[in-house]
């Protein structure tokens, strides 16, 4: 027998990297779960030991069309996250979340849920506070290559205010720090991702500019503990980081994820830094702490020994 006070959630983008660790957890906690993918970042592979499940259902939409179901819960996690991936198609990125975000919201409001909309980091831009506090409203180019990702992600968060305050939305929003762990798409040019499958294929790490640019890296597990906890607390909306304090540069990275690979024959190469490129990167999570009792509990090299293996099952 099910317990009657366990939810339908919808996450959508739920066959990405988050989202399908996002699923098993809610499945686990014994919810029916709808998995929303339009399959552009997204990976049936991700999901495929979920599909037999029969409190687990797959469903093939885009956000930017309107969306019929009813639920209890939403994670909306529709968006492409890497710059790859969100500049292929920049005016896509952000139809996702305008238009993507107005249909969500229209869903909540029409089922009465609570929706955890998953914010960036991104949306402070080129920081000029440092670690960034939720209070910061950030330092971003309106008219830049990123701009199609961050100031789409700075509109959803002004979107779920808005229809929180006119509506009475019942609306959560997190900015999640630089993520990895298993599940991430090898090719989508992330930087965790990008140097294990160089190192594991004895290619060059490339780093772009000097690799002194810092970093803040939080493994899959803690991130969803944060997101699972700001969903279930109440009279707490946000915004609030979800992150790893602790500070990492771009060189230190790719020179664990080296010793971590003893056999790799690879060596670390420099080109020159993209563009709008934040130089730091650091949350402060003292709000999280706060509100959420949460912060992260692993290690970036335990971390990475579990990512590391698993692209070795897949490369």
């Amino acid at each position: 027998m099910r317990n009657l006070n366990n939810k339908t959630i919808l996450v959508t983008g739920g066959a990405g990297f988050i989202g399908s660790h996002l699923c098993e957890r809610l499945l686990a906690n014994g919810n029916e779960v709808l998995c929303l993918d339009n399959f552009f970042t997204g990976s049936k592979e991700n999901v495929r030991h979920l599909l037999n499940n029969p409190h687990f259902e797959l469903l093939r939409h885009d956000i930017t069309i309107p969306l019929f179901v009813e639920v209890d819960q939403i994670y909306n996690l529709a968006c492409p996250a890497s710059p790859l991936s969100y500049q292929y198609n920049a005016v896509k990125t952000i139809k996702c979340s305008t238009i993507g975000m107005i249909n969500i919201l229209g869903l909540a409001k029409r089922t009465k849920a609570r929706i955890l909309q998953a914010s960036t980091s991104e949306i402070y831009g080129d920081p000029k506070e440092h670690p960034q506090k939720e209070d910061y409203w950030g330092n971003v180019n309106p008219i830049g290559i990123r701009s199609c990702y961050d100031e789409g992600k700075r509109v959803a968060e002004t979107l779920c205010m808005d229809y929180h305050r006119m509506n009475g939305v019942d609306i959560k929003i997190i900015r999640i720090f630089n993520t990895y762990g298993p599940h991430m798409d090898s090719y989508d040019g992330r930087v965790v991702s990008n140097f294990i499958v160089q190192a594991l294929k004895n290619e060059d790490l490339t780093i772009y500019g000097d690799g002194s640019q810092t970093r803040s890296f939080q493994y899959i597990d803690d991130l969803i503990n944060g997101m699972i906890k700001m969903m279930e607390v109440d009279n707490f909306i946000g915004p609030v980081n979800l992150g790893n304090p602790e500070e990492v540069s771009i060189k230190e990275l790719a020179e664990e994820i080296l010793s971590l690979i003893p056999e790799s024959k690879s060596k670390i190469v420099y080109r020159k830094l993209p563009s709008d490129d934040p130089k730091q990167r650091k949350p402060d999570i003292s709000l999280a702490r706060e509100k959420l009792n949460w912060e992260p509990k692993i290690k970036l090299k335990d971390g990475l020994k579990k990512t590391i293996e698993y692209f070795r099952q897949i490369i």
